[in-house]
């Protein structure tokens, strides 16, 4: 192997190390830990803290940004179920890096009935492990917790079909409720 092929190895494998640090993220909370605390505020500025949910069921969804064709699914799929949702006991609760203002013309404009809540700093998303930053890029990856009334996560769905998310949190609470 010639020097110049060896520094070359070396530089792109301290590259690819380089771009995994910098894309590393917090492990997901587990089943049956308490869930991260937060306090963050809605597409009004009303602030939002886990303990506001507690005694029902949360469903904090993390999306990576307001009105972009997947996020914009996801919400009108949460939307769209939401009374069946609330028949099951659940408050939903959307999450981006977006700020405030951003929520609040993505939920008018698409009707969105539950509240969305600013994270600009990203550190709840880093809390349950669903912050993607990569150098100055940062954003929420798509993924939710169904939080249990005593505040510990009952359920983490880490792989989300947007058009589908209705469903499958209800699928997920009906089983989570004993199949009712």
């Amino acid at each position: 192997m010639t020097p110049k092929l060896l520094a070359a190895l070396l530089l792109l494998a301290s590259g690819g190390a380089l771009v995994w640090v910098l894309v590393r993220q917090a492990p997901l909370p587990a089943i049956g830990q308490a869930a991260a605390d937060f306090a963050l505020p809605d597409q009004n500025g009303a602030i939002h803290r886990l303990a506001d949910y507690r005694g029902r069921w949360l469903v904090l969804y993390f999306y990576p940004r307001d009105d972009t064709p997947g996020c914009t699914r996801e919400a009108c799929s949460l939307r769209d179920d939401d009374r069946a949702l609330h028949d099951l006991g659940a408050a939903v609760v959307g999450v981006s890096l977006d700020d405030s203002a951003a929520h609040r013309a993505f939920a008018a404009k698409h009707h969105l009935p539950f509240p969305l809540l600013a994270d600009t700093g990203g550190r709840t998303a880093a809390a349950y492990g669903s912050l993607f930053a990569l150098g100055p890029l940062k954003f929420a990856k798509r993924r939710t917790f169904i939080i249990a009334p005593d505040g510990r996560i009952a359920a983490v769905l880490a792989r989300v079909d947007p058009a589908r998310h209705g469903a499958e949190v209800i699928h997920t609470l009906q089983t989570l409720h004993g199949g009712r």
